[in-house]
């Protein structure tokens, strides 16, 4: 049957001034499109995300922010039904995604959540595309199976603690369930007030103040309900801590970490042995040009067959590295001495917020 045949719609009429009003904005939709497909073409490649980055970080951030979008609405309508507005209530739990809202008003672009988002996912990505244990190790427990059953009980239950975190992460996320901490507290707590603001709806009557502190009450539940302390980052560090591997003891469980898969620990392990945070460490690791990592494992000693086996198993999970260039300047990384490798590291452990401000005068931006 033609389109001409078809039966008219009866609700064609109704449609008609939205239909009418897209095709006056044409004009203004292909020129935003050319302008984005221009960006697209002279971004630098070392910092464009690749296609399977960029749809992990979409559904990422679709995921994240809608398990916080639903709860806020949940809690609101139930607060809107209670104090017998179920007019708003209804307006609340049917309004506009927050998540479109937030994305016109540019808010996503905000560069500690995308910092967060993006490293997140290239670590998961990362992680997952890391060498399966060689052969002759097959028969061998995973490491986190062999911590799980440490005699020290802290080791032990941080590593079961890890396992459930991990398998946490990967799970989809459920709408309704309980609260899950997959972002740092900070950027939890902007989020919540940024989405109970998005569903802000003015109603047809002068209930604005009820529907406003509805929203306000949600953000503030979200808010309190949140524990940072699951995150899979947090857990991973603490069983890093526990384990406060020395020296002699470090190359090889980074070694094994990697040979787990568990790109986390690895992380955390490095983490703790250079006191510092998480993300700054992951910052290291996800770099693909690695120099700051090597000279990181040179300070903490390690040798050369230990960084080859580390600069191999990333350069083949991360296709951003050159393994090529790796192999050439192995044995330049390991000739270096571990108190000059210290001494190029050490503003690393610097306060985060000064470092960021030296970038900041460096691009000549005045944070």
């Amino acid at each position: 049957m033609s389109i001409s045949d078809r039966d008219p719609n009866p609700g064609g009429r109704a449609a008609a001034p939205t239909l009418l009003a897209r095709a006056a904005a044409a004009d203004l939709r292909a020129d935003r499109r050319l302008t984005t497909a221009i960006d697209d073409i002279f971004l630098g490649d070392d910092g464009r995300l690749d296609d399977r980055a960029r749809a992990a970080l979409a559904t990422t951030l679709e995921s994240v922010l809608g398990a916080i979008e639903a709860a806020i609405r949940m809690h609101a309508a139930r607060l809107l039904t209670a104090r017998a507005q179920p007019r708003l209530a209804e307006l609340i739990a049917d309004g506009v995604s927050a998540l479109d809202r937030l994305r016109a008003a540019g808010l996503l672009r905000d560069p500690e959540l995308m910092h967060e988002l993006i490293g997140r996912v290239r670590q998961g990505l990362i992680a997952d595309a890391l060498p399966i244990e060689p052969p002759g190790r097959a028969d061998q427990p995973s490491l986190l199976a062999r911590l799980s059953r440490h005699a020290d009980q802290r080791v032990a239950r941080a590593a079961v603690a890890l396992l459930a975190a991990e398998g946490h992460r990967k799970a989809p996320i459920l709408v309704g369930a309980a609260p899950r901490g997959d972002l740092p507290a900070p950027i939890h707590r902007r989020l919540a007030w940024w989405i109970a603001a998005a569903l802000r709806a003015r109603p047809a009557s002068g209930d604005i103040d009820a529907l406003d502190r509805a929203l306000a009450e949600a953000a503030q539940h979200s808010i309190a309900a949140y524990d940072e302390n699951d995150r899979l980052e947090a857990v991973a560090t603490r069983l890093a801590a526990a384990l406060d591997a020395g020296a002699e003891e470090l190359a090889a469980l980074l070694g094994d970490a990697l040979a787990d898969q568990r790109l986390s620990l690895f992380i955390a392990l490095l983490g703790h042995a250079l006191g510092l945070a998480y993300a700054d460490v992951r910052d290291l690791v996800l770099e693909p040009d690695g120099e700051r990592l090597w000279l990181v494992l040179r300070a903490l000693e390690l040798d050369r067959a230990a960084i080859a086996a580390i600069g191999v198993a990333l350069c083949e999970a991360d296709p951003r590295r050159d393994i090529e260039r790796f192999a050439e300047t192995l044995d330049t990384i390991a000739a270096i001495e571990p108190e000059r490798a210290r001494a190029a590291v050490a503003p690393l452990t610097l306060p985060p917020e000064y470092r960021a401000a030296m970038v900041a005068v460096a691009r000549g931006t005045w944070a």
